[in-house]
């Protein structure tokens, strides 16, 4: 399992009852996780010192309960490349903050691989698709990449800027779209534009700008292979996020051996990524990655 270990301004402190307990800098948050199955109990001091609680309802979605938490607040993250970067949270519907913090064990990978061939006088180009709040965008574009962060919601866009400018990225790295990403990449094929890394992550379920239904077990095969084809032809990665419990880490390894390594080569590698838990030694399963390097 890859573990994102490196954090400082965030942490799971316990997880129980099909919820966990979460640091974020400075406040204590609840939030439901469908992965928590076990009932250890609720030792933990810090159940008792929550600022945000989101309870989830038996028809579906839920709300928050609040108790002394800001409506906006930030946290850091330190890149291997030295970089800090800084992410604006607050809570808002279907109990997220504004990022995934099991992500950064994805941009200490990506990271570390463009800076590596920044540092030997390459430019590299990256496509971030179903880009989200853009903590993968800043955290390459901060290690020197020219990144195009792409995401359906104008308001998810508008936030990623917002992060890029905290962590004080240079605007001239970032091209920011607001489009479907599956129309996007088509668009990107006949124009003959090609990146030399992409990523994308997927949710289960969603629905473009104009209404377009995006259902992932439909529809991330036919992304895959065209977005391949947008690798330019010295490919740096291919990273793929899945946060659907059907799309286990070998299914992510065949479709990118398929796509990609069939015309490339190279190595591909699966895995679940997690995040630590408290000081049990324990890890909470968050979904899965797909990488190939060449």
């Amino acid at each position: 399992m890859w573990v994102a270990e490196n954090w400082k301004d965030y942490e799971v402190l316990d997880c129980t009852g099909g919820e966990k307990l979460e640091r974020w800098g400075d406040y204590i948050l609840v939030r439901p996780d469908p992965q928590v199955i076990w009932d250890t109990g609720h030792e933990h001091p810090s159940w008792k010192k929550k600022n945000g609680h989101y309870h989830r309802s038996a028809k579906g979605g839920g709300e928050w309960e609040f108790f002394s938490l800001p409506k906006e607040w930030t946290i850091s993250y330190s890149l291997p490349t030295e970089h800090t970067l800084t992410f604006h949270l607050k809570p808002f519907a279907f109990k997220h903050t504004g990022i995934f913090p099991e992500q950064a064990v994805n941009w200490d990978w990506m990271s570390s691989l463009v800076a590596e061939q920044v540092s030997l006088g390459r430019s590299i180009k990256v496509l971030n698709l179903f880009a989200y709040t853009g903590g993968a965008t800043a955290a390459l574009a901060a290690s020197g990449a020219q990144v195009t962060h792409v995401d359906a919601a104008k308001g998810m866009v508008n936030w990623a800027k917002e992060n890029a400018a905290a962590s004080q990225v240079p605007k001239e790295n970032t091209r920011w779209i607001v489009d479907d990403c599956a129309k996007f990449v088509e668009r990107e094929l006949r124009r003959g534009n090609r990146y030399d890394g992409i990523l994308m992550d997927p949710p289960s379920y969603g629905r473009g700008p104009k209404g377009e239904i995006w259902k992932i077990e439909d529809a991330v095969w036919p992304l895959v292979k065209q977005a391949a084809q947008l690798l330019s032809d010295r490919p740096l990665f291919f990273l793929i996020n899945s946060y659907t419990t059907g799309l286990q880490p070998a299914v992510l390894t065949y479709m990118l051996n398929f796509a990609i390594g069939t015309i490339y080569g190279g190595k591909v590698e699966s895995s679940e990524i997690g995040l630590p838990v408290g000081d049990t030694g324990l890890v909470l399963p968050c979904g899965a990655s797909g990488r190939w390097t060449p």
